[in-house]
């Protein structure tokens, strides 16, 4: 890494470390997600004798835990936002592309710093939901050993990590947190499990970015959920991920700060 690009990385990480929200919002994160999947593993737990046969078959013990990471990863995409969005709101855009002039570089920064945070804060997030729940669960839950059980922590933290990147290239497209957010937190929540209900558009609709999310959580396959292999679910993210960030510097490349 050259002396310069150190220089941009260093200046990005003093503006996100210095934002009183970030710190909240990595301990939401974790205090959400753990929280959840601790609820949720000792309900099961609890209740789990009065299910039906084909209900025990088709349990997930994983998936269970990971439940508070779908609702979690509001707060995340909140993060992603605001590091971007904070430039714009807060008129610190200009000095800095004065004194970052290579946008690219400037734009690169950003995204390699909040990128890496929030793979660290979801890399932790997960591994301990994942033990939380399962220790809740006793006897009906999974192992570390057990067969997809490692894949799928590791491949929820990359999905968080991923929405995080796509929310900072979202938003770099449309500077502004309220606008950012009035799309992706629709987008996630109401107009995916809306498509994915719907039979004529379900085949298109599973490709969303959250679909490929739940594939990755998932250690039983369901015909309702799994719609695709694993391979698949990472490569659908890392196509919306990069065409977001793509998009994002397209934008900061050609308009004026």
């Amino acid at each position: 890494m050259t002396a310069r690009a150190w220089a941009v990385v260093t200046a990005e990480f003093t503006k996100i470390r210095t934002v009183r929200s970030t710190l909240w919002t990595f301990v939401l994160t974790f205090l959400v997600s753990a929280g959840i999947g601790l609820a949720l593993g000792l309900a099961v737990a609890h209740s789990f004798d009065g299910r039906t046969a084909e209900e025990r078959a088709s349990f997930d013990p994983v998936y269970t835990g990971f439940q508070g990471m779908v609702i979690s990863q509001i707060v995340l995409l909140v993060f992603g936002v605001l590091v971007v969005a904070s430039e714009y709101s807060s008129g610190t855009i200009q000095p800095s592309l004065t004194a970052t002039p290579r946008r690219g570089l400037f734009y690169a920064g950003k995204i390699a710093v909040g990128t890496l945070l929030a793979a660290a804060v979801a890399l932790l997030t997960s591994f301990v939901t994942f033990f939380a729940a399962q220790a809740a669960l006793g006897a009906h839950g999974a192992g570390w050993g057990d067969p997809e059980v490692a894949r799928a922590v590791w491949g929820t933290a990359f999905y968080m990590t991923a929405m995080c990147a796509f929310a900072m290239g979202v938003t770099a497209m449309l500077r502004s947190s309220a606008l950012s957010l009035s799309v992706l937190i629709p987008l996630f929540f109401i107009v995916s499990p809306i498509l994915n209900a719907v039979p004529k558009v379900k085949s298109v609709a599973r490709f969303l970015p959250d679909r490929a999310g739940i594939v990755l959580m998932r250690v039983v396959d369901r015909d309702d959920m799994a719609a695709y292999s694993v391979s698949t679910a990472v490569a659908v993210l890392a196509v919306w991920t990069v065409l977001a960030l793509a998009g994002g510097y397209a934008v900061l490349r050609v308009r004026d700060a």
